[in-house]
């Protein structure tokens, strides 16, 4: 029976070796470690495309590498290949067809790395470190869209040295998404800019942030006719915006959540807020994960607007979350996210992947009336 399989308790749970008693910090949930974790902050996380069969995890990390696992049935991975960068990775993408994965740097550069030759290429350059890296295929054009804090967001067809088209942004690239036919880009200074893809890329339209604090992370969701059809924005502010694009009701429709915040509750005792990390929507249920700097991973549905479950804390942040093509793994990375400090830095400490079946956890619940 597939351990990622819907009817498994794979993830769920289970009593340790050692008796009840212990209890694992670093992994209070008892998912299965991914072997071999980078050495140093894992950065962003990325499963292959349904075009793939099997389910193969890419990870890059502050340690210049990229990384490939196979995740077989049982649960088991493998490591497969890896790559360097020459500074930290801090974004990593797939093509549609799970034939080349692109990888975005530190060093200035975006590479694509093809699986079948294990060769890289440099396929972007920037005047600063990029910050994002987005595979677009459309019908009439495919392309990379990176985004740098050089303040540009540039786009390539992967034959030429030169972009075949660059848009201006308001200022630094802090995150972004792609789901054809729009793209979402988060800057520095709260900039939030929506762009349509269809013919060629262009700016659709400036948004005024919903959040007050600075943007940390976006994903796009899609509605019942699997059309793209507005995003969730979290921020360093443990909070997160559900902002529709063309909402029949803007006032009711669009709307902020708090969460990764801990203690007091009420204002007789002060509350600790930490930065929401990542935010992944899941790919059949269109419920939403959020990880943060509190190292807890919480699932929710945004339509009910309830919290349908929040992990136990882990012993450092969780820095990069995903799900795979079907939605039966939930992958999330424990690593420490320079949240506190460099007082807080402790070189001894491992890095962590884990994998959750995400099957049953995020199905929406039946709605109260």
């Amino acid at each position: 029976m597939s351990l990622f399989g819907a009817s498994s308790g794979f993830g769920a749970g289970g009593s340790s070796v050692f008796g009840s008693a212990t209890t694992d910090s670093h992994n209070p949930m008892k998912d299965v470690e991914v072997t071999s974790p980078p050495d140093d902050s894992i950065s962003c996380l990325a499963f292959s495309p349904p075009a793939m069969p099997g389910n193969f995890l890419i990870g890059g990390s502050w340690a210049n590498d990229v990384r490939c696992w196979e995740v077989q049935d049982n649960g088991q991975t493998v490591p497969k290949a890896q790559q360097m960068h020459t500074g930290p990775v801090l974004d990593v993408c797939w093509s549609d067809d799970g034939s080349k994965v692109f990888t975005a740097s530190c060093d200035k550069t975006a590479k694509m790395w093809d699986l079948n030759s294990n060769q890289t290429m440099q396929i972007a350059q920037h005047d600063a470190p990029i910050r994002t890296v987005h595979w677009i295929k459309a019908p009439n054009y495919s392309c990379v869209m990176t985004g740098s804090w050089d303040k540009t967001l540039k786009f390539w067809d992967t034959r030429s040295p030169s972009p075949m088209m660059f848009l201006q942004l308001p200022e630094r690239c802090y995150c972004a998404d792609v789901v054809y036919p729009m793209a979402v880009v988060a800057s520095a200074e709260r900039g939030l800019i929506v762009y349509q893809l269809e013919n060629q890329p262009s700016e659709f339209r400036r948004i005024d942030s919903p959040l007050k604090h600075q943007h940390r992370c976006v994903a796009i969701f899609k509605d019942k006719q699997n059309k793209p059809t507005g995003f969730a924005l979290g921020s360093i502010e443990g909070r997160v915006a559900i902002h529709y694009i063309n909402p029949p009701n803007p006032a009711k429709d669009n709307f902020t959540f708090k969460c990764h915040r801990s203690n007091g509750t009420n204002t007789a005792t002060p509350q600790d807020i930490y930065a929401v990390n990542a935010i992944s929507f899941h790919p059949v249920h269109g419920t939403l994960a959020t990880v943060g700097s509190d190292g807890r991973f919480s699932f929710w549905d945004k339509d009910a607007r309830t919290k349908l479950k929040t992990s136990e804390q882990l012993d450092q942040p969780i820095t990069a979350c995903c799900f795979n093509n079907n939605g039966n793994i939930f992958a999330y990375a424990s690593s420490y996210d320079w949240s506190k400090g460099h007082e807080y830095y402790n070189p001894q400490k491992k890095n962590y992947i884990f994998l959750r079946n995400a099957a049953e956890e995020l199905k929406p619940r039946n709605k109260k009336w």
